[in-house]
């Protein structure tokens, strides 16, 4: 049973933050390693996917992890076919932990072009967003990256960031439209202006009932993104963390008020399958506290 205005309720309003579980098959041997799996445990994509469902199981059935300081998590389209004990993983989210559930839906990025990445084509998309709602999943998440203060790349993000959000909002699915800067950029801050204005200008063509959300890298200035935060169009503005350490990422996200985590790697840190039960839900709870804490300023 979809519950699409409790889960949308849950964002708009209540407090805490977004796990991002979505590392896909180009991301997922390095997660392994930094959970303490290494290459030599799989020979083939498949047990290297149970592997990393085995790790992200744990994780979202761990007691440290729910509703109450987590509102939303996001999933790998095989996490999201998969199930947690028994339930398919976006209904135990929500059923079993009141966490509303996203999927990654992006394919890549393409090769770098005007200082900026695009996402690749997306052939099946309307597909893959059937068999979202199918299976309860609220919304999405796409992932580009800039570089360098190009106006011509900035706009190319954001413009096609856009353009496949609408089609996700016309499938009944929230968006969460992502155009990193990247934390190395020599012109982040530049960077950061002109995506604002491209952001700004393309939330202002929306309709009154395209809801979107939008996560962003920690930016430079403190509040940099207020009026995206105050947009009618914009459910919530998350953060990524961006090769941050948990630390900095929660350092910088306490000074932007009104802006949630939506930490990855940063969440995950110092996590290892070596660790007792016990060992792995105390990290894990004190890795979430410190991000629910940096979330509610």
């Amino acid at each position: 049973m979809t519950t699409t205005n409790d889960q949308l309720e849950k964002i708009r309003t209540r407090p805490g933050f977004i796990a991002a579980l979505d590392q896909s098959g180009g991301s997922t041997p390095k997660a392994l390693q930094n959970y303490g799996v290494s290459a030599e445990a799989f020979s083939n994509d498949e047990e290297m996917f149970d592997l990393i469902h085995a790790m992200r199981s744990r994780i979202m059935t761990s007691p440290a992890f729910t509703g109450e300081r987590i509102m939303g998590a996001i999933l790998f389209e095989n996490t999201m076919d998969r199930e947690v004990e028994g339930q398919a993983t976006a209904d135990y989210l929500w059923q079993v932990k009141r966490v509303v559930p996203f999927l990654k839906v992006d394919k890549g990025l393409a090769d770098e072009v005007d200082g900026a990445q695009v996402m690749k084509p997306m052939p099946g998309l309307d597909d893959l967003l059937a068999r979202a709602r199918q299976k309860n999943i609220f919304g999405t998440k796409m992932r580009s990256v800039i570089k360098t203060a190009n106006d011509k790349g900035v706009n190319a993000v954001v413009d096609q960031q856009f353009e496949i959000g609408r089609q996700i909002v016309a499938a009944g699915l929230v968006p969460i439209i992502e155009p990193e800067v990247d934390i190395n950029s020599p012109q982040k801050a530049a960077t950061e202006d002109l995506l604002k204005a491209a952001l700004l200008a393309n939330l202002d063509r929306l309709g009154d009932n395209e809801l979107v959300m939008l996560k962003l890298t920690l930016p430079e200035q403190d509040n940099f993104y207020q009026e995206c935060i105050r947009h009618p169009n914009v459910l919530k503005v998350v953060a990524l963390s961006g090769g941050y350490s948990r630390d900095e990422a929660n350092r910088r996200l306490a000074a932007q008020h009104g802006m949630v985590a939506s930490f990855s790697r940063a969440l995950t840190e110092g996590l290892s399958a070596e660790q007792s039960d016990d060992e792995f839900n105390k990290m894990l709870d004190e890795a979430i506290e410190s991000i629910y804490q940096a979330s509610i300023t």
